[in-house]
């Protein structure tokens, strides 16, 4: 199933970053963009954020998983 724009859509809204975020649809799914940066993918409806030290410090209680 490929995710719909409606799911992006409310990403961008919970996120809050404006026009730093964007997004571009690839293959049916979606790659997101913070300042033209991947910082995450959306795959059938579920979102998947690039591992790093940022986001192990403003979420650390994201499961994580192999890719």
């Amino acid at each position: 199933m490929a995710t719909e724009r409606s799911f992006i859509d409310y990403v961008a809204e919970v996120v809050g970053l404006g026009a730093r975020l964007t997004h571009k649809k690839m293959f049916g799914e979606y790659a997101l963009y913070v300042d033209d940066k991947v910082f995450a993918f959306a795959f059938d409806g579920i979102l998947f954020v690039k591992p790093s030290d940022a986001a192990a410090r403003r979420a650390p209680d994201l499961p994580q998983g192999p890719p």
